[in-house]
Protein backbone atom coordinates (compact mmCIF):
# COMPACT_ATOMS: atom_id res chain seq x y z
CA UNK A 1 0.00 0.00 0.00
CA UNK A 2 2.88 2.29 0.86
CA UNK A 3 4.69 1.62 -2.47
CA UNK A 4 1.52 2.45 -4.03
CA UNK A 5 0.80 5.88 -2.60
CA UNK A 6 4.63 6.33 -3.18
CA UNK A 7 4.31 5.70 -7.30
CA UNK A 8 1.02 8.19 -6.95
CA UNK A 9 2.85 11.08 -5.47
CA UNK A 10 5.65 10.31 -8.35
CA UNK A 11 3.57 10.93 -10.90
CA UNK A 12 1.72 14.00 -9.25
CA UNK A 13 4.89 15.93 -9.04
CA UNK A 14 5.94 14.84 -12.36
CA UNK A 15 2.15 15.93 -13.91
CA UNK A 16 3.18 19.07 -11.65
CA UNK A 17 6.35 19.62 -13.42
CA UNK A 18 4.47 19.03 -17.00
CA UNK A 19 2.41 21.53 -16.69
CA UNK A 20 4.79 23.89 -15.49
CA UNK A 21 7.46 23.30 -18.22
CA UNK A 22 4.51 22.61 -20.72
CA UNK A 23 1.46 25.24 -19.73
CA UNK A 24 -1.55 24.08 -21.62
CA UNK A 25 -2.43 26.56 -23.79
CA UNK A 26 -5.66 28.71 -23.74
CA UNK A 27 -8.33 28.06 -26.59
CA UNK A 28 -8.13 31.42 -27.84
CA UNK A 29 -4.76 30.89 -28.47
CA UNK A 30 -4.90 27.97 -30.48
CA UNK A 31 -6.52 30.69 -33.32
CA UNK A 32 -5.11 31.94 -36.17
CA UNK A 33 -5.42 35.79 -35.79
CA UNK A 34 -9.47 36.57 -36.93
CA UNK A 35 -9.98 32.45 -37.18
CA UNK A 36 -12.65 32.54 -34.78
CA UNK A 37 -14.68 35.68 -36.40
CA UNK A 38 -14.00 33.55 -39.46
CA UNK A 39 -15.22 30.28 -38.16
CA UNK A 40 -18.21 32.36 -36.90
CA UNK A 41 -19.22 34.07 -40.22
CA UNK A 42 -18.84 30.60 -42.04
CA UNK A 43 -21.19 28.55 -39.62
CA UNK A 44 -23.53 31.37 -39.53
CA UNK A 45 -23.85 32.19 -42.89
CA UNK A 46 -24.76 28.31 -43.53
CA UNK A 47 -27.07 28.21 -41.30
CA UNK A 48 -29.14 30.27 -42.65
CA UNK A 49 -29.20 31.12 -46.11
CA UNK A 50 -30.53 34.13 -45.66
CA UNK A 51 -28.54 35.24 -49.11
CA UNK A 52 -30.92 32.49 -51.28
CA UNK A 53 -33.90 33.76 -49.56
CA UNK A 54 -32.62 37.44 -50.50
CA UNK A 55 -32.71 36.35 -54.07
CA UNK A 56 -36.39 34.74 -54.55
CA UNK A 57 -37.41 38.01 -53.43
CA UNK A 58 -35.78 39.99 -55.65
CA UNK A 59 -36.04 37.33 -58.49
CA UNK A 60 -39.51 36.15 -57.79
CA UNK A 61 -41.27 39.76 -56.73
CA UNK A 62 -39.03 41.82 -58.69
CA UNK A 63 -37.93 40.18 -61.53
CA UNK A 64 -35.67 41.29 -64.37
CA UNK A 65 -34.69 44.47 -63.93
CA UNK A 66 -33.70 46.16 -67.26
CA UNK A 67 -31.91 49.71 -66.20
CA UNK A 68 -35.50 52.27 -67.02
CA UNK A 69 -38.36 49.69 -66.89
CA UNK A 70 -40.50 49.87 -63.82
CA UNK A 71 -39.07 46.41 -62.56
CA UNK A 72 -35.79 48.44 -62.01
CA UNK A 73 -37.56 51.08 -60.15
CA UNK A 74 -39.10 48.44 -58.29
CA UNK A 75 -35.89 46.57 -57.27
CA UNK A 76 -34.50 50.23 -56.14
CA UNK A 77 -37.29 49.94 -53.58
CA UNK A 78 -37.00 46.47 -52.50
CA UNK A 79 -32.85 47.18 -51.83
CA UNK A 80 -33.41 50.40 -49.68
CA UNK A 81 -36.72 48.62 -47.99
CA UNK A 82 -34.60 45.55 -47.51
CA UNK A 83 -31.20 47.92 -45.82
CA UNK A 84 -33.71 49.36 -43.34
CA UNK A 85 -35.43 46.59 -42.32
CA UNK A 86 -31.68 44.42 -41.50
CA UNK A 87 -30.67 47.49 -39.82
CA UNK A 88 -28.10 48.75 -41.72
CA UNK A 89 -27.12 52.14 -40.91
CA UNK A 90 -26.88 55.48 -43.53
CA UNK A 91 -29.44 53.88 -46.18
CA UNK A 92 -30.12 55.77 -48.66
CA UNK A 93 -30.65 56.20 -52.90
CA UNK A 94 -28.11 58.42 -54.81
CA UNK A 95 -29.77 59.67 -58.10
CA UNK A 96 -28.81 58.09 -61.78
CA UNK A 97 -29.60 59.24 -65.13
CA UNK A 98 -30.22 56.00 -66.91
CA UNK A 99 -31.02 55.32 -70.68
CA UNK A 100 -34.35 53.06 -71.58
CA UNK A 101 -34.52 50.79 -73.79
CA UNK A 102 -37.60 48.51 -74.79
CA UNK A 103 -37.24 45.12 -76.48
CA UNK A 104 -40.80 44.55 -78.12
CA UNK A 105 -41.51 41.52 -80.59
CA UNK A 106 -38.65 39.58 -82.54
CA UNK A 107 -38.70 36.96 -84.68
CA UNK A 108 -36.39 34.86 -87.35
CA UNK A 109 -37.00 32.64 -90.19
CA UNK A 110 -34.01 30.92 -92.78
CA UNK A 111 -35.89 31.01 -95.84
CA UNK A 112 -34.27 28.48 -98.17
CA UNK A 113 -33.82 29.05 -101.76
CA UNK A 114 -36.75 26.82 -103.00
CA UNK A 115 -39.17 28.66 -100.97
CA UNK A 116 -39.09 26.60 -96.95
CA UNK A 117 -39.72 28.74 -93.95
CA UNK A 118 -37.03 27.66 -91.20
CA UNK A 119 -38.71 29.57 -87.54
CA UNK A 120 -34.88 30.60 -85.26
CA UNK A 121 -34.88 31.74 -81.84
CA UNK A 122 -33.50 35.25 -81.82
CA UNK A 123 -33.32 37.91 -79.44
CA UNK A 124 -32.47 41.50 -79.98
CA UNK A 125 -28.75 43.29 -78.60
CA UNK A 126 -29.17 45.88 -76.17
CA UNK A 127 -29.44 48.85 -77.89
CA UNK A 128 -30.15 47.91 -81.11
CA UNK A 129 -32.90 49.74 -83.00
CA UNK A 130 -35.95 47.98 -84.60
CA UNK A 131 -36.57 46.66 -88.58
CA UNK A 132 -39.03 47.84 -90.20
CA UNK A 133 -42.22 47.11 -89.50
CA UNK A 134 -42.06 44.35 -92.46
CA UNK A 135 -38.94 43.18 -91.28
CA UNK A 136 -35.64 42.75 -93.13
CA UNK A 137 -35.05 40.04 -95.51
CA UNK A 138 -31.70 39.61 -97.45
CA UNK A 139 -28.99 36.98 -97.96
CA UNK A 140 -26.30 36.06 -95.71
CA UNK A 141 -22.63 36.65 -95.83
CA UNK A 142 -21.30 34.58 -93.12
CA UNK A 143 -17.49 35.78 -91.51
CA UNK A 144 -15.75 34.73 -87.93
CA UNK A 145 -13.59 38.23 -87.75
CA UNK A 146 -13.81 41.28 -88.43
CA UNK A 147 -10.84 41.05 -91.25
CA UNK A 148 -12.78 38.47 -92.84
CA UNK A 149 -15.65 40.76 -93.47
CA UNK A 150 -13.42 43.18 -94.73
CA UNK A 151 -11.63 40.81 -97.28
CA UNK A 152 -15.11 40.29 -98.63
CA UNK A 153 -15.57 44.38 -99.44
CA UNK A 154 -18.77 44.68 -101.49
CA UNK A 155 -20.17 41.38 -101.46
CA UNK A 156 -21.27 42.31 -98.14
CA UNK A 157 -23.02 45.14 -99.42
CA UNK A 158 -27.11 44.55 -99.19
CA UNK A 159 -26.86 41.03 -96.93
CA UNK A 160 -27.34 40.47 -93.24
CA UNK A 161 -23.97 39.62 -91.70
CA UNK A 162 -23.95 36.10 -89.54
CA UNK A 163 -20.86 36.92 -86.67
CA UNK A 164 -20.21 32.87 -86.62
CA UNK A 165 -17.32 33.03 -84.09
CA UNK A 166 -17.62 30.61 -81.24
CA UNK A 167 -16.39 31.14 -77.61
CA UNK A 168 -13.00 29.26 -77.58
CA UNK A 169 -13.18 26.24 -75.90
CA UNK A 170 -9.65 25.49 -75.60
CA UNK A 171 -10.15 27.99 -72.73
CA UNK A 172 -10.13 27.06 -69.22
CA UNK A 173 -11.20 30.19 -67.67
CA UNK A 174 -14.50 30.87 -69.87
CA UNK A 175 -14.52 34.64 -69.28
CA UNK A 176 -10.56 34.50 -71.37
CA UNK A 177 -13.46 32.54 -73.85
CA UNK A 178 -16.09 35.47 -73.58
CA UNK A 179 -13.87 38.28 -74.25
CA UNK A 180 -12.11 36.45 -77.38
CA UNK A 181 -15.68 36.35 -79.09
CA UNK A 182 -17.20 39.69 -77.17
CA UNK A 183 -16.65 42.09 -79.38
CA UNK A 184 -18.64 40.97 -82.62
CA UNK A 185 -21.56 41.85 -80.58
CA UNK A 186 -20.52 44.97 -79.38
CA UNK A 187 -19.15 46.29 -82.87
CA UNK A 188 -20.88 43.58 -85.27
CA UNK A 189 -23.38 46.08 -86.11
CA UNK A 190 -20.97 49.21 -87.10
CA UNK A 191 -18.75 46.64 -89.18
CA UNK A 192 -21.32 45.32 -90.96
CA UNK A 193 -22.30 48.93 -91.85
CA UNK A 194 -18.91 49.78 -93.17
CA UNK A 195 -19.36 47.33 -95.77
CA UNK A 196 -22.89 48.21 -96.90
CA UNK A 197 -24.59 45.35 -94.38
CA UNK A 198 -28.34 45.64 -93.37
CA UNK A 199 -28.46 43.90 -90.33
CA UNK A 200 -26.01 42.28 -87.97
CA UNK A 201 -26.69 38.64 -86.77
CA UNK A 202 -24.69 37.61 -83.54
CA UNK A 203 -23.88 33.76 -82.33
CA UNK A 204 -24.49 33.78 -78.61
CA UNK A 205 -21.86 34.05 -76.48
CA UNK A 206 -22.04 30.78 -74.68
CA UNK A 207 -21.00 27.51 -74.63
CA UNK A 208 -24.04 25.56 -74.14
CA UNK A 209 -26.00 23.96 -76.91
CA UNK A 210 -29.46 24.91 -76.84
CA UNK A 211 -32.26 26.83 -78.43
CA UNK A 212 -31.62 30.04 -75.85
CA UNK A 213 -30.20 33.14 -77.85
CA UNK A 214 -28.39 35.50 -75.12
CA UNK A 215 -28.44 39.43 -75.40
CA UNK A 216 -25.94 41.39 -73.98
CA UNK A 217 -24.73 45.67 -75.41
CA UNK A 218 -24.12 46.48 -78.61
CA UNK A 219 -23.15 50.14 -79.66
CA UNK A 220 -23.43 52.21 -82.80
CA UNK A 221 -20.55 55.05 -84.05
CA UNK A 222 -22.64 58.46 -85.60
CA UNK A 223 -20.53 58.92 -88.40
CA UNK A 224 -22.05 55.59 -89.90
CA UNK A 225 -25.27 54.16 -90.13
CA UNK A 226 -27.11 52.64 -87.91
CA UNK A 227 -28.23 48.57 -88.24
CA UNK A 228 -30.72 46.72 -86.24
CA UNK A 229 -28.27 43.85 -84.41
CA UNK A 230 -29.75 40.18 -82.84
CA UNK A 231 -28.35 37.04 -81.17
CA UNK A 232 -28.95 33.64 -82.40
CA UNK A 233 -29.05 30.36 -80.22
CA UNK A 234 -26.28 28.06 -81.21
CA UNK A 235 -28.60 25.72 -82.34
CA UNK A 236 -29.78 28.09 -84.41
CA UNK A 237 -26.58 29.48 -85.33
CA UNK A 238 -25.12 26.16 -86.14
CA UNK A 239 -28.75 25.33 -88.42
CA UNK A 240 -27.65 28.50 -90.32
CA UNK A 241 -24.25 27.22 -91.11
CA UNK A 242 -24.76 24.01 -92.00
CA UNK A 243 -27.86 25.71 -94.15
CA UNK A 244 -25.32 27.67 -95.88
CA UNK A 245 -22.90 25.23 -96.73
CA UNK A 246 -25.51 23.90 -99.23
CA UNK A 247 -27.31 26.86 -100.09
CA UNK A 248 -25.61 29.99 -100.24
CA UNK A 249 -28.60 31.91 -101.73
CA UNK A 250 -30.89 31.24 -98.97
CA UNK A 251 -32.13 34.15 -96.81
CA UNK A 252 -32.80 35.05 -93.34
CA UNK A 253 -36.20 37.02 -92.37
CA UNK A 254 -35.78 39.86 -88.92
CA UNK A 255 -38.19 41.82 -87.39
CA UNK A 256 -37.29 43.63 -84.31
CA UNK A 257 -39.81 46.05 -82.65
CA UNK A 258 -36.65 47.40 -80.17
CA UNK A 259 -36.73 51.10 -79.64
CA UNK A 260 -34.65 53.56 -77.73
CA UNK A 261 -37.12 56.08 -75.10
CA UNK A 262 -36.17 59.12 -73.28
CA UNK A 263 -33.37 58.86 -70.48
CA UNK A 264 -35.18 58.44 -67.02
CA UNK A 265 -34.24 59.07 -63.15
CA UNK A 266 -32.76 55.83 -61.21
CA UNK A 267 -30.64 55.49 -58.43
CA UNK A 268 -27.85 53.13 -56.76
CA UNK A 269 -28.94 51.90 -53.37
CA UNK A 270 -26.10 52.71 -50.40
CA UNK A 271 -26.37 51.21 -46.70
CA UNK A 272 -23.74 50.49 -44.28
CA UNK A 273 -22.14 49.32 -40.93
CA UNK A 274 -20.53 52.26 -39.64
CA UNK A 275 -16.80 51.76 -38.64
CA UNK A 276 -16.65 52.39 -34.73
CA UNK A 277 -13.00 53.54 -34.65
CA UNK A 278 -12.12 55.18 -38.22
CA UNK A 279 -16.12 56.10 -39.73
CA UNK A 280 -14.63 57.81 -42.77
CA UNK A 281 -12.54 55.07 -44.20
CA UNK A 282 -14.93 53.51 -46.40
CA UNK A 283 -14.65 49.72 -47.89
CA UNK A 284 -17.07 48.95 -50.22
CA UNK A 285 -18.88 45.71 -51.01
CA UNK A 286 -21.45 45.98 -54.43
CA UNK A 287 -23.07 44.16 -56.84
CA UNK A 288 -25.17 45.65 -59.79
CA UNK A 289 -28.86 45.68 -59.33
CA UNK A 290 -29.92 45.76 -63.13
CA UNK A 291 -30.50 43.17 -65.33
CA UNK A 292 -31.51 42.11 -68.75
CA UNK A 293 -35.29 41.69 -69.42
CA UNK A 294 -34.32 37.61 -69.93
CA UNK A 295 -34.88 35.18 -67.38
CA UNK A 296 -34.72 37.04 -63.43
CA UNK A 297 -31.37 38.04 -64.08
CA UNK A 298 -30.85 35.86 -61.13
CA UNK A 299 -26.29 34.80 -61.15
CA UNK A 300 -26.63 38.39 -63.41
CA UNK A 301 -25.78 40.06 -60.81
CA UNK A 302 -28.47 39.36 -58.41
CA UNK A 303 -26.78 37.21 -56.77
CA UNK A 304 -23.81 40.12 -56.55
CA UNK A 305 -26.62 42.07 -55.02
CA UNK A 306 -27.89 39.71 -52.64
CA UNK A 307 -24.41 38.39 -51.03
CA UNK A 308 -23.00 41.72 -50.41
CA UNK A 309 -26.09 42.25 -48.58
CA UNK A 310 -25.94 39.56 -46.56
CA UNK A 311 -22.53 40.02 -45.92
CA UNK A 312 -23.15 42.83 -43.65
CA UNK A 313 -25.91 40.87 -42.31
CA UNK A 314 -23.66 38.15 -41.18
CA UNK A 315 -21.56 40.75 -39.50
CA UNK A 316 -24.64 42.67 -37.81
CA UNK A 317 -26.28 39.56 -36.44
CA UNK A 318 -22.62 38.06 -35.15
CA UNK A 319 -21.96 41.70 -33.37
CA UNK A 320 -19.35 42.38 -35.03
CA UNK A 321 -18.26 45.84 -35.00
CA UNK A 322 -16.26 46.64 -37.68
CA UNK A 323 -13.45 49.36 -37.23
CA UNK A 324 -13.46 51.46 -40.24
CA UNK A 325 -16.63 51.34 -42.44
CA UNK A 326 -18.32 48.39 -44.39
CA UNK A 327 -20.65 49.93 -47.39
CA UNK A 328 -22.99 47.87 -49.39
CA UNK A 329 -23.65 49.86 -52.86
CA UNK A 330 -26.54 48.16 -55.35
CA UNK A 331 -25.21 49.78 -58.72
CA UNK A 332 -27.38 50.77 -61.39
CA UNK A 333 -26.95 50.38 -65.06
CA UNK A 334 -23.76 48.57 -65.18
CA UNK A 335 -24.93 46.31 -69.08
CA UNK A 336 -26.29 50.21 -70.37
CA UNK A 337 -23.01 52.14 -69.68
CA UNK A 338 -22.20 51.96 -66.14
CA UNK A 339 -23.85 55.40 -65.10
CA UNK A 340 -24.29 53.89 -61.57
CA UNK A 341 -20.40 53.38 -61.16
CA UNK A 342 -19.73 56.42 -62.29
CA UNK A 343 -22.20 58.04 -60.27
CA UNK A 344 -21.15 56.67 -57.07
CA UNK A 345 -17.17 57.35 -58.17
CA UNK A 346 -17.96 61.16 -59.07
CA UNK A 347 -20.14 61.73 -56.12
CA UNK A 348 -18.83 64.70 -53.63
CA UNK A 349 -18.12 62.90 -50.23
CA UNK A 350 -16.32 65.54 -47.74
CA UNK A 351 -14.01 63.59 -45.43
CA UNK A 352 -14.64 60.33 -47.03
CA UNK A 353 -11.75 57.98 -48.02
CA UNK A 354 -12.85 54.92 -49.90
CA UNK A 355 -9.47 52.44 -49.16
CA UNK A 356 -11.44 49.39 -50.93
CA UNK A 357 -14.02 48.24 -53.74
CA UNK A 358 -15.16 44.98 -53.54
CA UNK A 359 -17.51 43.57 -56.34
CA UNK A 360 -19.34 40.20 -57.16
CA UNK A 361 -20.50 39.94 -60.56
CA UNK A 362 -19.63 36.29 -61.87
CA UNK A 363 -22.56 34.38 -60.72
CA UNK A 364 -23.55 33.22 -57.74
CA UNK A 365 -20.99 30.17 -57.78
CA UNK A 366 -18.90 29.00 -55.26
CA UNK A 367 -16.32 31.19 -54.85
CA UNK A 368 -13.00 30.36 -55.72
CA UNK A 369 -10.83 33.79 -54.50
CA UNK A 370 -10.24 36.93 -55.34
CA UNK A 371 -8.44 38.71 -58.46
CA UNK A 372 -6.79 42.17 -56.43
CA UNK A 373 -6.11 45.10 -58.52
CA UNK A 374 -3.05 47.09 -56.47
CA UNK A 375 0.78 47.40 -56.31
CA UNK A 376 2.98 44.63 -54.46
CA UNK A 377 2.86 45.63 -51.13
CA UNK A 378 -0.74 46.01 -50.63
CA UNK A 379 -1.32 43.22 -52.67
CA UNK A 380 0.90 40.80 -50.00
CA UNK A 381 -1.07 42.84 -46.80
CA UNK A 382 -3.92 41.54 -48.91
CA UNK A 383 -2.84 37.71 -49.74
CA UNK A 384 -1.43 37.21 -46.30
CA UNK A 385 -5.42 36.67 -44.57
CA UNK A 386 -5.79 34.05 -47.30
CA UNK A 387 -6.05 31.03 -44.54
CA UNK A 388 -9.08 32.46 -43.49
CA UNK A 389 -10.80 31.70 -46.77
CA UNK A 390 -9.35 28.53 -47.56
CA UNK A 391 -11.64 26.92 -45.65
CA UNK A 392 -14.31 27.33 -48.05
CA UNK A 393 -11.84 26.54 -51.05
CA UNK A 394 -11.57 30.61 -51.79
CA UNK A 395 -8.19 31.36 -50.46
CA UNK A 396 -6.12 32.16 -54.15
CA UNK A 397 -5.49 35.31 -54.09
CA UNK A 398 -4.62 36.80 -57.29
CA UNK A 399 -3.07 39.75 -58.92
CA UNK A 400 -5.95 42.02 -61.16
CA UNK A 401 -9.43 42.24 -60.29
CA UNK A 402 -12.30 44.78 -59.74
CA UNK A 403 -15.52 45.09 -61.44
CA UNK A 404 -16.96 46.94 -64.53
CA UNK A 405 -19.12 49.32 -61.34
CA UNK A 406 -15.86 49.90 -59.56
CA UNK A 407 -13.65 50.72 -62.10
CA UNK A 408 -14.26 54.48 -62.05
CA UNK A 409 -13.00 54.25 -58.35
CA UNK A 410 -10.23 52.10 -59.51
CA UNK A 411 -9.32 55.30 -61.93
CA UNK A 412 -9.25 57.21 -58.48
CA UNK A 413 -6.24 55.19 -57.13
CA UNK A 414 -8.76 52.89 -54.52
CA UNK A 415 -7.83 49.25 -54.90
CA UNK A 416 -10.13 47.23 -56.17
CA UNK A 417 -11.25 43.32 -55.88
CA UNK A 418 -13.50 41.00 -57.73
CA UNK A 419 -14.99 38.05 -56.22
CA UNK A 420 -13.52 35.19 -58.50
CA UNK A 421 -16.10 32.35 -58.82
CA UNK A 422 -16.00 28.60 -60.44
CA UNK A 423 -16.89 30.12 -63.80
CA UNK A 424 -17.72 27.06 -65.55
CA UNK A 425 -21.41 27.33 -65.70
CA UNK A 426 -21.68 31.26 -65.80
CA UNK A 427 -21.89 31.50 -69.83
CA UNK A 428 -24.85 29.13 -69.95
CA UNK A 429 -27.26 31.51 -68.19
CA UNK A 430 -25.43 34.63 -68.79
CA UNK A 431 -27.78 37.50 -70.57
CA UNK A 432 -30.79 34.81 -71.23
CA UNK A 433 -33.47 33.10 -70.21
CA UNK A 434 -32.07 30.61 -68.55
CA UNK A 435 -30.68 33.19 -65.86
CA UNK A 436 -33.20 31.87 -63.55
CA UNK A 437 -33.16 31.62 -59.95
CA UNK A 438 -33.66 27.58 -60.30
CA UNK A 439 -30.39 27.95 -61.66
CA UNK A 440 -28.39 29.06 -58.20
CA UNK A 441 -27.44 26.93 -55.44
CA UNK A 442 -28.16 27.99 -52.25
CA UNK A 443 -24.93 26.69 -50.55
CA UNK A 444 -23.01 28.22 -53.25
CA UNK A 445 -24.21 31.37 -53.29
CA UNK A 446 -24.09 31.99 -49.14
CA UNK A 447 -20.35 31.27 -49.63
CA UNK A 448 -19.80 34.40 -51.73
CA UNK A 449 -21.45 36.28 -49.28
CA UNK A 450 -19.26 34.56 -46.51
CA UNK A 451 -16.35 35.07 -48.50
CA UNK A 452 -17.15 38.97 -48.95
CA UNK A 453 -17.99 39.03 -45.12
CA UNK A 454 -14.80 37.78 -44.13
CA UNK A 455 -12.23 39.57 -46.49
CA UNK A 456 -14.35 43.12 -45.68
CA UNK A 457 -14.39 42.74 -42.04
CA UNK A 458 -10.57 41.81 -41.73
CA UNK A 459 -9.74 44.90 -44.04
CA UNK A 460 -11.89 47.29 -42.12
CA UNK A 461 -10.32 45.91 -38.92
CA UNK A 462 -6.58 46.25 -40.31
CA UNK A 463 -6.75 48.57 -43.13
CA UNK A 464 -3.82 48.91 -46.11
Amino acid sequence: MKLILVLLFVIFLSFQNYSTIFPQIPDSAKYRPYEKESNSILATGLKSKKAFKLLEELCIKVGHRLVGSPQAAKAVEWGKRTMEDLGFQNVHLEPVTVPHWVRGVEDGWIISSSGENIPIKICALGGSIGTPDRGITAEVVQVKSFGELSSLGNLVKGKIVFFNRPMDPVKFNTFQAYGGAANQRSSGAVEAARYGGVAALVRSLTMRIDDVPHTGAMHYVDTIPKLPAAAISLIGANLLDSLLRIDKNLKVRMKLECQTLPDVESANVVGEITGSEKPNEIIVVSGHLDSWDKGHGAHDDGAGCVQSIEALRILKELGLKPKRTIRAVLFMNEEFGLSGGIAYANKDRPGEKHIVAIEADMGGFSPRGFGVSADSITFEKISQWSYLLDQIDAGRITKGGGGADISELGRKGVVTIGLRVDNQRYFDYHHSDNDVIDAVNDRELELGAIALAILSYVIAQEGL
